[in-house]
């Protein structure tokens, strides 16, 4: 007896369930025709025709990127050392001038406290040389 009650009760359950998943079902369909009705045919059409327009831009567009990037990973894998080197060669070209540049102004302070008259003045400077002082940055 009470295996039967519990049938029963098992039964009117899931026959609610079915009733309320049809309704549901049934509101869900209603809203969907009301929804349809506001909307023109035509017009659904037309958006998604552009949707699709869009998404192919879009994936033509991801796959010209894709290229680049393994393209200009390429490049950069190909000059990244030239690049270093270069760098590394233009320290040392850069320390060895200033090296250069430092030895040539004590030079020339000692040629200065030995011989006062060994450089001309400011006046007369611009006559004897024309070339642009290197050492003052513009």
């Amino acid at each position: 007896m009470k295996k039967n009650r519990e049938e029963k009760e098992t039964k009117i359950g899931m026959e609610e369930t079915e009733k309320e998943i049809e309704s549901m079902k049934a509101a869900s369909e209603e809203v969907s025709r009301q929804f349809k009705t506001l909307i023109d045919a035509n017009d659904l059409d037309s958006l998604k025709h552009l949707q699709l327009l869009i998404l192919g831009r879009l994936q033509d567009s991801n796959a010209v990127l894709s290229h680049f990037n393994e393209y200009s990973e390429h490049c950069f894998a190909e000059v990244s050392s030239d690049f270093s080197r270069n760098t590394r060669m233009l320290k040392s070209m850069k320390s060895d001038l200033d090296y250069i540049f430092q030895k040539l102004r004590s030079m020339k302070a000692k040629i200065m406290a030995t011989y006062p008259d060994a450089f001309p003045d400011e006046s007369t400077k611009e006559v004897f040389d024309q070339r642009p002082d290197l050492e003052v940055p513009q």
